[in-house]
C-alpha cells in the first residue's frame, strides 16, 4: 500500500472509532427529504378514483394527472445539483421543504384539472430537489465503514412516507365514507389527503435547519476552517486525521473548477461510462414498474374485485411489507454488498412480474369489469407483495446509495442530478403509459415490466461495480 493510501485508511479508521450518534442523527434529518418524496408521490393513490370522477377524466388524462408531478421532479432533480453546489446542500434542503409545503396547499384546494397539474407539478420540483440532495449529503457527511446502511436511510424514509401516504388515504376515506365524499370543512376526503403534506414539508424545514454544511461543500467553497469544524462533529478527531482528510478532500474536488454538465463529457457516447451507469441504474429502478403499484394499486385491487376498503387496506399491507423488507436491506448492505443484492432482487421481480403477467391473462373482463378467478386473484395478490419484497430487498434502496456514492467528488452534484433526473423521466413514462396500457391487458403492462427485470439482471453482472467500503475520494470516473 502506497504512503497516500495508507493515510486515506488511517483517516477511514479514526472516523470508524469515533462516529457517534451525531451522524446517524444528521442523516436521518436528511433522509426526512426521502419522506416526502414517498408521501407526496403516493398520496395520490387514494385520490386517483376520486378526482376521475369529480374531473371527468378518460385514461390518458388521469395517467397524465397522476404522473405530472413526476416531470416537475426531473426538473427540480436537473437543478438540484448546481443549486447545491452554489448555495449549499442545508439550503437546498431547505428550499425543498418551502416548495413542498406550498403545494401540499395548493393541491387540495385546486378548482379543476389544470391547476392542480400546476401544483402538482410545483411539488414534484420539490421532491426532485429532495431526490437528489438526501443521498448526496448522506454520503458526504457518512463514514465509509456505515455509509450504505446510512445512505439506504434515504429508501427506507421513502417507504415509510409511502406508507404514511397510503394509511392516511385509508383512514381519510373511510372518516368519511369514501374519497370522494365531504369530510371538514366541506372539502372532500381526496383534497384533505393532499393537505396534510403540508405537516410532514414543516417538520423537514424545522430538521434541516440543525444540520451542519457538508464538509465537502465547505472545502469546495474555500471555508475550510468550517469544514474542520464538521469533520470533528463528525467523529474526526485528531489534528493529524483531520489535516489528511481534508487535504484528500481537496485534492478529490479540484474545487477551483465549478462543476458543469461539460465535466460529464466522456471519450464514449458522449458522457463519461460511470455516469452512463448512475442513469441506467435510475431509469432500470422505475422500467420495473415499482410505482405502478404504488400509484395505482387501489385501483387495480379494486378493478379485480376488491371492495374499496379492502383495496386501500390491501395497499396499506403492500407498503408495510415495504418498509420491513427496507429494514432487511439496511441491515445487509454492508455485509452482502451493492451488486448482489441487485442481482437477486432483478432475479426475484423477473419471476414474479412474470407471474403476475401471468395471473392476468387469466382474467375475463375489461377495464372496471375485469374478473380474475380463483385462485389467480389470490395468486396476484401473493405474486405483488413478494415483488415489493425482491425490490425493498434490492433496487429500492441499493439505487440511492451507489447514485449517492458511485461519482467522484469533483462531479457527484452535477453526476447524481442528471441521474435522478432520468429515473423522473423514466418514472413519468412507465406511470403515465399504465392506465392505457391496463386497458389493452394488464397482462401486456407486467410482462413488459418482467421482461425489464431480466434485463436489468444482465446489467448488473456485466456493468455494476462494487463501492462496499470505498471513499468517496477513491471513486474512479
Amino acid at each position: 500500500m502506497n504512503p497516500a493510501m495508507e493515510q486515506t485508511a488511517d483517516v477511514a479508521v479514526e472516523m470508524e472509532q469515533h462516529a457517534t450518534s451525531r451522524v446517524v442523527l444528521i442523516s436521518l434529518a436528511a433522509a426526512m427529504g426521502g419522506f416526502l418524496f414517498g408521501f407526496d408521490t403516493a398520496v395520490i393513490n387514494g385520490a386517483v378514483d376520486a378526482v376521475r370522477g369529480g374531473f371527468g377524466l378518460d385514461a390518458a388524462r388521469i395517467g397524465f394527472a397522476v404522473s405530472c408531478a413526476l416531470l416537475g421532479s426531473a426538473l427540480g432533480a436537473w437543478y438540484a445539483g448546481p443549486v447545491a453546489d452554489r448555495w449549499g446542500r442545508v439550503r437546498t434542503m431547505q428550499i425543498a421543504a418551502v416548495v413542498l409545503a406550498v403545494s401540499a396547499i395548493g393541491s387540495g384546494l385546486v378548482v379543476g384539472l389544470w391547476d392542480l397539474i400546476l401544483w402538482r407539478l410545483i411539488g414534484g420540483i420539490g421532491v426532485g430537489v429532495a431526490s437528489v440532495i438526501a443521498p448526496a449529503y448522506i454520503a458526504e457527511v457518512s463514514p465509509a465503514h456505515v455509509r450504505g446502511r446510512l445512505g439506504s436511510l434515504q429508501q427506507l424514509a421513502i417507504v415509510l412516507g409511502i406508507f404514511v401516504a397510503l394509511l392516511s388515504d385509508a383512514w381519510l376515506a373511510s372518516v368519511a365514507g369514501g374519497a370522494a365524499q365531504p369530510l371538514w370543512l366541506g372539502l372532500e376526503a381526496w383534497r384533505w389527503m393532499f393537505l396534510v403534506a403540508f405537516v410532514p414539508a414543516l417538520v423537514y424545514g424545522a430538521l434541516v435547519f440543525g444540520v451542519p454544511e457538508s464538509p465537502r461543500h465547505l472545502v469546495a467553497k474555500g471555508r475550510t476552517n468550517d469544514a474542520r469544524d464538521v469533520l470533528r462533529q463528525l467523529g474526526l478527531r485528531s489534528d493529524a486525521g483531520l489535516d489528511r482528510k481534508l487535504a484528500d478532500i481537496g485534492h478529490s474536488l479540484n474545487s477551483e473548477v465549478r462543476p458543469r454538465l461539460r465535466d460529464l463529457r466522456g471519450p464514449r457516447f458522449g458522457l463519461l461510462p460511470v455516469v452512463w451507469i448512475g442513469i441506467a441504474l435510475s431509469v432500470f429502478q422505475q422500467a420495473v414498474g415499482i410505482n405502478v403499484i404504488f400509484y395505482y394499486s387501489s385501483t387495480l385491487w379494486r378493478s379485480v374485485g376488491f371492495s374499496e376498503s379492502d383495496a386501500f387496506t390491501i395497499t396499506v399491507v403492500t407498503s408495510v411489507v415495504n418498509v420491513l423488507v427496507t429494514l432487511v436491506a439496511i441491515a445487509l448492505v454492508d455485509r452482502l454488498g451493492r451488486k448482489p443484492l441487485l442481482a437477486i432482487g432483478s432475479a426475484g421481480m423477473t419471476v414474479t412480474l412474470a407471474l403476475m403477467a401471468l395471473c392476468f391473462a387469466k382474467a375475463t373482463g375489461s377495464g372496471t369489469e375485469l374478473v380474475l378467478p380463483e385462485p389467480w386473484g389470490h395468486v396476484a395478490l401473493v405474486a405483488a407483495n413478494a415483488y415489493v419484497i425482491f425490490f425493498g430487498l434490492s433496487w429500492g434502496p441499493m439505487v440511492w446509495v451507489l447514485l449517492g456514492e458511485m461519482f467522484p467528488n469533483r462531479i457527484r452534484a452535477i453526476a447524481l442530478a442528471v441521474a435522478a433526473s432520468a429515473q423522473w423521466l423514466a418514472n413519468f413514462a412507465i406511470t403515465v403509459t399504465f392506465p392505457a396500457l391496463a386497458e389493452i391487458g394488464l397482462s401486456l403492462a407486467y410482462g413488459l415490466y418482467a421482461a425489464f427485470a431480466l434485463a436489468s439482471l444482465a446489467f448488473v453482472l456485466m456493468a455494476v461495480r462494487e463501492t462496499k467500503g470505498v471513499e468517496l475520494e477513491d471513486m474512479r470516473e
